[in-house]
């Protein structure tokens, strides 16, 4: 018999070792599972040949719903016991404030039954955005876990293209923007969400190489820029190259007050000359002057009407994520058929107003506008300056300007929403903890 005997303490050590591959495994496929559900979807590679403009979404997908929730109490699982302080951070005054408006928005909702189901969605996605960067350990997690996740993603949407290009193709024979035959899409419903995704993708790739991953970072950055070329997606491709340009310049410009002028004065300009051009006759013509489009393909007409929807409830909305698609739309006058079947404004600041009201969209302001800057400056100051950092302000900075002709935000589990949330949560992190390298 051996002269060894096996503590307590001992026994405890053994099965920690023996468990740590398992969990390292578990945390590892939580990550990019997660993020390949939300950026290929449940349903990738949607049929656009019968979609019929009276398919209007209604936020019923119990399945998503439910496997939303199901992930919020696993991944609070997971990371309550070792972050308990990077949880408890979050209670910051622009959160709370902004979710407790929501809150009143819902109980004063136009149609409170669906601003319920939808808020309940939203919070879970929250949730689980929140805490899905506590899983990694280390950057080299994170590193190895995004690479992964994005090249799949990558993989799935060019095979798509070879193997499937009626299903990732836009086609002439769509019922519904036949214009767009031939751009690509993906696994992605549109070709403007498939534009998004690959912009933030080669952000992606920038930070790999930065981060030592030369090889994943290259391959993920030249085939998203591939792909963003075949979804001809003008204004991504444009935004995607001022955010390298304006966030590289960071590294010269460092006072607080002149990065806040350089980032958030392209912000201003772009609501200024795209809806503000349908509220100001002044800005119309000026941007008549510009060589753009002054109809914004479109988009002209829907602010109009989002506008004046507006101007009868300024103070609450109409509910959380309760205008578009609801019986708020009535009596409308001919030729404005159309917005009984919209699923957007294509603006994400007026989307949010419509919503929650003015007061909403200030307290939206200060939390993901306001608030991830400071964070970006404090994390740059406090020597967390580097590649990852960098990574989720120009995701943050992208989906901001986005949102002046798209609209996503609080959408719910919507591709770039979710992508844009982990970057906010990603920079307020990094102005209060230090990950391993």
């Amino acid at each position: 018999m051996s002269g060894f005997s096996i503590t307590a303490e001992s026994r405890a050590l053994i099965t920690d070792v023996s468990r740590r591959p398992v969990m390292d495994f578990v945390r590892g496929a939580m990550f990019i599972g997660i993020l390949l559900l939300v950026w290929v979807s449940l349903h990738p590679f949607d049929d656009l040949s019968g979609f019929l403009v009276a398919d209007v979404t209604t936020g019923n997908d119990a399945v998503l719903y439910g496997l939303f929730g199901v992930l919020m109490v696993v991944m609070l699982a997971l990371t309550m016991h070792d972050n308990m302080p990077a949880l408890k951070s979050l209670m910051t005054p622009a959160f709370l404030l902004f979710i407790g408006w929501v809150c009143i928005t819902v109980v004063l909702s136009f149609d409170p039954a669906t601003s319920l189901r939808r808020l309940a969605l939203t919070v879970f996605v929250l949730v689980v955005a929140a805490t899905m960067l506590l899983l990694p350990k280390s950057q080299g997690e994170l590193m190895r876990w995004l690479g992964i996740a994005a090249l799949v993603l990558l993989v799935t949407c060019y095979l798509g293209v070879l193997l499937a290009p009626h299903l990732s193709i836009h086609q002439a024979t769509d019922p519904q923007e036949p214009a767009l035959a031939g751009d690509w899409r993906g696994a992605f419903g549109h070709k403007n969400v498939a534009a998004a995704m690959m912009a933030m993708l080669i952000f992606v790739g920038v930070y790999l190489v930065r981060a030592g991953g030369r090889l994943s970072g290259t391959a993920v950055g030249a085939l998203a820029a591939i792909f963003l070329f075949f979804t001809a997606g003008k204004s991504s491709t444009a935004l995607c190259a001022g955010v390298l340009l304006l966030s590289s310049l960071t590294a010269v410009v460092r006072p607080a007050w002149a990065r806040a002028f350089m980032l958030l004065t392209p912000l201003v300009l772009l609501n200024l000359f795209s809806i503000g051009t349908v509220m100001s006759n002044t800005l119309a013509a000026i941007a008549g002057l510009l060589p753009l489009d002054t109809s914004f393909t479109g988009r002209a007409d829907i602010w109009t009407f989002a506008l004046d929807a507006l101007h009868q409830r300024l103070l609450t909305g109409y509910g959380f994520e309760a205008f578009w698609g609801s019986d708020a739309i009535q009596n409308l006058k001919a030729g404005k058929e159309w917005a009984a079947y919209a699923s957007h404004s294509h603006n994400g600041y007026l989307d949010t107003a419509l919503g929650t009201g003015l007061p909403g969209l200030a307290l939206l302001i200060a939390a993901v506008v306001v608030k991830p800057l400071r964070d970006f400056q404090t994390a740059d100051q406090g020597g967390n300056d580097g590649p990852l950092t960098m990574l989720f302000l120009r995701i943050w900075l992208f989906g901001l300007y986005l949102s002046s002709m798209e609209s996503f935000f609080l959408d719910r589990a919507d591709t770039t929403w979710v992508t844009f949330l982990i970057a906010v949560f990603g920079l307020h992190y990094l102005a209060r903890f230090r990950m391993r390298t």
